[in-house]
Order: structure tokens, then C-alpha cells, then sequence
């Protein structure tokens, strides 16, 4: 069942309008016998082989943010723990950097789900966070951590704001516009340039043969293309494979002073 609700998914209005369009353009055919046995090979040199080279890098996009966003959450509990256990009685560190990761990981979350018009006052907003992890550091060096443990928190700190860029980067250098253009255009006029070739479908066999391959086509090409835009940014919560940035409270639960 859950696959199938996944299916649904990648199943719009952009999906039916294709199809009703195929089929219409199919009947055109048919009625004033415009038949054209059209070669299979074109659409596997012209469309599937972009749109499958566009979804694996999408992928790969994808499995590189959980990564990234992996990396920035461990670091980010090692300065907790740095900050509860190398000042010995004064739970008030470890209660102001739990206090400072919440609030990180909202500002991270608001970012990467903000439009266009708020992203640049959203990312001045994860730097402001992450400012108050250097401050707090020094609060540590005031509490006698020497030296050398308190450059080691930077380099942890060094390394939470280096994934974070990382992550970015996933959210503003996607698939190359002029692939993505060219993938988007063939794939949802192609079922309707194939109408000849359904139509001849409907001379040489039954008539419903046609029109479910045109059917089945307009399903399948315009599915391809819904699953390369829900792949297309990892953050925006849309596609079933997205990257959760909501786990405040699952890693609130793991930190505590004692």
C-alpha cells in the first residue's frame, strides 16, 4: 500500500492534461487517417537517457545533503557534550548550548524551507546562531578549559558551519537549467507528437490498444518528470524521498545536563 501511495504521488493535473491531450490528439489521427509508424529508439535517445541522467544526479544530491546534514547534527552534539562535561557543577553551559542548537537547527530548518523573498534574512538568521557558539566558547576559556580543548570546540564549530555551506550549495546549484528545460519540453509534448503512431496502433489491432499505449506513454513520461522536480530540491518537503529537516525534538530529547 505504501508504494502505492507513493505512486499517487508523482500523479498530478499536469498528468491528466497530458494524457487527455494524447488522447485527443490520438482520435484526431485516427479519424482522418494519419498513420505514422514512428521508431521506438527516439525516445530512449531523446528523452529517457536525459531524464534518467538528471534523476540519478538529483539523487546523488539528495544522498550528499543527509550526509552533510548528518555530519553538522554529530558535531553539534560533541560541542554539547563538550560544554555539559569539561565544566565540572555548572550545568549552566550545557543548558546554554542546548538552548543555542535549538535554535540552530530551527534557523537551518526556516532557511532551507523559506521562498526566495525571506532566504537572505533566513540565512543572515543561521549565522546569527552560529555567532553564539563562538561566544560561547569563550565563556568556556573564562571557566579555565584549556586552551587547546577550546580550539578543538572551533574546529568543531569550523566543521557545523562548513557542512551547513555544503548543504546550500545543494539548494542553489541544482540540475543545469537548459537540461532541465529541455527534459520538462520533450516529456510533456512527446505522448502528443506520438499520436500518428498510436493512431496506426488503432489500424492494425484494436482500437483500445492505441489508446492505452498513449495512455501508459503520457503516465509514464510526465511521471518521469514529477519525480525529477520532487528530487529537484531536497529541502522543500514536497516529494516523498525529501531530506526531514524537523528532528529539534528528537535531538532536544537526546541532550540533557546529566
Amino acid at each position: 500500500m505504501k508504494a502505492v501511495r507513493n505512486f499517487w504521488k508523482v500523479i498530478d493535473i499536469q498528468t491528466v492534461i497530458i494524457t487527455i491531450l494524447a488522447l485527443i490528439s490520438t482520435y484526431i489521427c485516427n479519424r482522418f487517417g494519419f498513420y505514422a509508424d514512428l521508431p521506438w529508439g527516439l525516445i530512449g535517445i531523446a528523452i529517457i537517457f536525459p531524464i534518467v541522467f538528471s534523476i540519478n544526479s538529483a539523487y546523488r544530491r539528495r544522498e550528499e545533503a543527509l550526509k552533510y546534514f548528518a555530519s553538522l547534527k554529530a558535531h553539534a552534539v560533541a560541542i554539547f557534550y563538550a560544554h555539559r562535561d569539561w565544566v565540572k557543577g555548572d550545568p549552566q553551559h550545557a543548558e546554554r548550548v542546548k538552548k543555542m542548537i535549538y535554535s540552530l537547527l530551527c534557523a537551518i530548518k526556516e532557511y532551507f524551507s523559506s521562498s526566495p523573498e525571506k532566504e537572505q534574512a533566513a540565512f543572515g538568521n543561521v549565522y546569527k546562531e552560529l555567532s553564539k557558539f563562538s561566544l560561547s566558547h569563550e565563556k568556556l576559556r573564562e571557566a579555565d578549559v584549556p586552551a587547546n580543548e577550546v580550539s578543538r570546540l572551533n574546529q568543531y564549530l569550523r566543521s557545523v558551519i562548513i557542512e551547513f555551506e555544503k548543504m546550500r550549495n545543494i539548494l542553489l546549484y541544482r540540475t543545469p537549467n537548459s537540461l532541465r528545460a529541455y527534459s520538462q519540453i520533450f516529456l510533456n509534448i512527446f505522448p502528443i507528437l506520438y499520436a500518428p503512431y498510436f493512431a496506426n496502433l488503432c489500424q492494425k489491432s484494436y482500437e483500445i490498444v492505441g489508446y492505452g499505449v498513449a495512455i501508459i506513454y503520457s503516465v509514464v513520461l510526465v511521471s518521469l518528470d514529477n519525480i525529477q522536480e520532487d528530487l529537484e530540491s531536497p529541502y522543500d518537503s514536497v516529494g516523498a524521498d525529501d531530506v526531514n529537516l524537523d528532528v529539534v525534538d528528537e535531538y532536544m530529547d537526546l541532550m540533557q545536563s546529566n
